[in-house]
């Protein structure tokens, strides 16, 4: 088992250095967060990358198919994003037959994103390829303690409000 107290190397930053973590017990949280995140964010967005996606993108279609039937204003609120940032995506996604926009016929305002038959296929590709990388990234620990992991983020994700951007 690796020492608790000495700083170890992990995975090169975008600039190609190394960065020196320390891994003790009493680091803060917030920090950890954000590194683990980041390591996630560049390796499922290769994985996205790989199958012609952005991550924003494979986001949005994740979104599309754990929530159906958000209209634009609830999924953009659902993943932190401006109207502008997610209409660009939504643009995008259309452009590539990913996605469809109806809309609501007792309001034409009110649009409905939806993910098509290709879209739906191109994004079990890549949370396929993704589980792989979560796998990988989480084979130290325990199935149990995987599931207590993801209670624990389950509890700090809460149910706020402004739930802030995902991407």
């Amino acid at each position: 088992m690796q020492d608790q107290t000495t700083p170890h190397q992990v995975p090169a930053d975008q600039r190609g250095s190394a960065v020196r973590v320390d891994p003790s017990v009493d680091s803060e949280i917030t920090w950890l967060l954000h590194r683990a995140a980041q390591r996630m964010h560049t390796a499922t967005g290769a994985q996205a990358q790989e199958h012609g996606l952005q991550l924003r993108e494979y986001i949005v279609l994740s979104a599309l198919h754990k929530s159906p039937g958000l209209t634009q204003s609830e999924l953009g609120r659902a993943l932190g994003l401006d109207k502008t940032t997610l209409m660009s995506q939504l643009d995008r996604l259309e452009r590539k037959d990913l996605v469809v926009r109806r809309s609501d016929p007792r309001d034409r305002r009110v649009r409905f994103p939806e993910i098509t038959e290709q879209g739906q296929a191109v994004r079990e590709r890549v949370a396929e390829a993704c589980a792989a990388v979560e796998t990988a990234a989480l084979s130290s620990l325990t199935a149990d303690q995987v599931g207590d992991f993801r209670h624990v983020l389950f509890g700090i994700i809460g149910d706020a409000e402004d739930p802030g951007s995902c991407i």
